[in-house]
C-alpha cells in the first residue's frame, strides 16, 4: 500500500480509521490470532462477533437456578454461595476477555457487537464492553416479525426502544445493524438516528432455514454472500446519503476492490466484509485495499472523502435512476438468448 497516493483515511462513528475497510462480525474476528492477521493485512477496524441475548439470558438463568438451589440446602448460606449478578458476568466472561486482548494487541479500533431483540437486562453488557475499552458498540437487531398480530408500528417501536435503551447505557459511539424489511427504510433510518444511533450498518442478512427431507428437521443453512447481494445495500445507501444524519456502513456482498469503490461512491463511510474474508482469509484485505487505492489513483482522487457520495441519489443527474425508473429500464433491457 506504500505506492498508493490517494489518502484512504476516513472517519466512522467519530473514530479515525486508516482506511474504510472494516472486518465485520464473523468467526474470523472471534480469535486473537485472526484479529492480529487482519490488523497486519491493513484493515481499518474490526467488529467482534456478537454477544447474543440468548446466551446471556440462558446462562444467567442457569446461574440463578444453582444459586437458589445450593443456598437452600445450607442454613449458613444466608446470602447464597454465589456472588450477586451485578458482580458476575455469567454469559460474557470469554467475550470480555477477547475484548480486552484485542484492545491490548491491535492497532485499529475495536467495535463490540450485541445481538438481540428485547429490552431486557442483557443490554447492560453494553456498559461492560465500554468499561473494557470498546471503541464503539454495534447493536445487531435480528428480529423476524412473524407474529401476524404485531403491526408494523409495533415492530418499529420495538427497534427504537431497544436503541434508546442501549444508548442510555453507554457514552461511546453506537452503530445499529438492521435489515431492509421496513415499509419505509429511509424513514426508519432517520428515526433510528434520532433515537441515538450514531451510525447505521446496512443491511443485516436474515439467514433462511432449509428442510432436511431425511430427518424432517428445520435445518440451518449458512451460505456466504455473493457480489450480487451488494446491490440492495448500494441502492439504499445512495438514497440515504445526505438525508440521514448518521454514518453509513455498507455490508453484504462486497468481495473486492471494485465493490468497495462502488459503495464509497454512493455514500458509504466504511465498507464491511465478512464472507470474502472467510473465503479467502485475512490476507485478502491487502488485495482489496490495493485495488481500491489503484482505482482512485488512476482517476487522480486526492482522498476517499473527496469521492464519497459523488454518485448518491442527491448527487447524480438523474435521481430517479435509484427508484422506479431503474426498475423499468432493467426490465426492458433484458434480451434472452434465442
Amino acid at each position: 500500500m506504500n505506492d498508493v497516493r490517494t489518502d484512504l483515511s476516513t472517519d466512522y462513528l467519530g473514530l479515525s480509521l486508516r482506511n474504510p475497510l472494516v472486518a465485520s462480525a464473523s468467526p474470523l474476528t472471534g480469535s486473537l490470532d485472526s484479529l492480529q492477521a487482519l490488523d497486519e493485512a491493513g484493515v481499518g477496524a474490526v467488529v467482534l462477533p456478537s454477544l447474543f441475548e440468548e446466551q446471556v439470558v440462558h446462562e444467567a438463568m442457569i446461574f440463578g437456578y444453582h444459586e437458589a438451589d445450593e443456598a437452600s440446602f445450607n442454613p449458613e448460606a444466608h446470602g447464597g454461595y454465589f456472588p450477586a449478578m451485578d458482580d458476575y458476568n455469567t454469559g460474557a466472561d470469554r467475550y470480555l476477555d477477547l475484548m480486552v486482548s484485542a484492545k491490548r494487541e491491535l492497532t485499529v479500533p475495536v467495535i463490540a457487537s450485541l445481538n438481540g431483540t428485547s429490552e431486557g437486562g442483557w443490554t447492560h453488557y453494553a456498559s461492560a464492553l465500554e468499561g473494557e475499552g470498546a471503541d464503539a458498540v454495534e447493536l445487531n437487531i435480528y428480529h423476524l416479525a412473524a407474529d401476524p398480530d404485531q403491526t408494523a408500528v409495533e415492530v418499529e417501536d420495538r427497534y427504537l426502544r431497544l436503541v434508546e435503551k442501549v444508548r442510555s447505557e453507554i457514552s461511546i459511539p453506537l452503530a445499529v445493524k438492521v435489515g431492509p424489511f421496513f415499509s419505509s427504510p429511509a424513514n426508519m433510518a432517520r428515526r433510528l438516528a434520532e433515537a441515538g444511533a450514531d451510525g447505521l450498518v446496512l443491511f443485516n442478512r436474515f439467514y433462511q432455514p432449509d428442510i432436511d427431507l431425511e430427518t424432517f428437521d428445520v435445518a440451518p443453512d449458512l451460505e456466504l454472500s455473493t457480489p450480487v447481494d451488494m446491490r440492495l445495500v448500494l441502492r439504499w445507501i445512495a438514497i440515504m446519503r445526505g438525508r440521514v444524519d448518521a454514518y453509513l456502513a455498507a455490508t453484504s456482498g462486497v468481495h473486492d476492490g471494485v465493490g468497495a469503490v462502488k459503495m464509497i461512491l454512493v455514500g458509504a463511510d466504511v465498507v464491511m466484509m465478512a464472507s470474502a474474508l472467510l473465503r479467502y482469509g485475512p490476507d485478502h484485505v491487502a488485495t482489496v485495499l490495493a485495488d481500491l487505492g489503484r482505482w482512485f489513483d488512476d482517476r487522480s482522487y486526492e482522498s476517499v472523502v473527496q469521492a464519497r457520495g459523488s454518485m448518491s441519489q442527491v448527487s447524480v443527474p438523474d435521481p430517479s435512476a435509484f427508484e422506479r425508473a431503474n426498475y423499468v429500464k432493467t426490465i426492458s433491457s433484458y434480451h434472452p438468448d434465442v
